[in-house]
């Protein structure tokens, strides 16, 4: 974990697109279950709901435990806003983006749950898009505050899984 670098960063970017992504992909998911439902294409089995399970306990660990690494650095956990120190332990120490991966594991949760693939393709398009509107322009937001060790950071740990 490393402060800014003296000069001011802006911040990846002006819109906090991961809550909104996740709340439209909830509702997305939900209005098409309700109105355009689909088979549950899933394995209705013991094992295949103790899978769907394991998404949400893990979602829910990761953005937890994502949220509370950030406050205990003392950076922003606002994804508009520009981080003012590299978070590297906990979850951040294996994945870049544990609330993001956290938030799609709840999404396969939301699936397994309601046993509607909308939650299964709301959870791809949440991934797609947090990916591209948020991560990249983030990962370059790193790279420009942190140098060198977001780039040491960025190749011993992954974006997604």
């Amino acid at each position: 974990m490393t402060d800014q670098k003296s000069e001011p960063i802006a911040a990846a970017t002006g819109f906090p697109w991961p809550p909104v992504l996740f709340v439209a992909a909830i509702a997305v998911a939900w209005t098409l279950m309700v109105f355009a439902p689909l088979p549950w294409p899933g394995l209705d089995d013991t094992a295949a709901h103790w899978v769907g399970l394991a998404f949400g306990a893990f979602g829910l660990l990761a953005v937890v435990s994502g949220f509370a690494t950030l406050i205990a650095h003392r950076t922003t956990y606002l994804p508009n806003r520009a981080s003012t120190r590299l978070v590297t332990t906990g979850p951040f120490a294996v994945f870049r983006n544990p609330i993001y991966l956290g938030e799609a594991l709840l999404l396969l949760y939301g699936a397994e749950i309601t046993q509607s693939i909308w939650f299964v393709a709301a959870a791809l398009l949440f991934v797609i898009l947090v990916t591209l509107l948020q991560i990249i322009p983030e990962e370059r937001h790193l790279e420009a505050a942190f140098g060198d060790e977001y780039l040491a950071y960025k190749a011993r740990s992954r974006r997604w899984i």
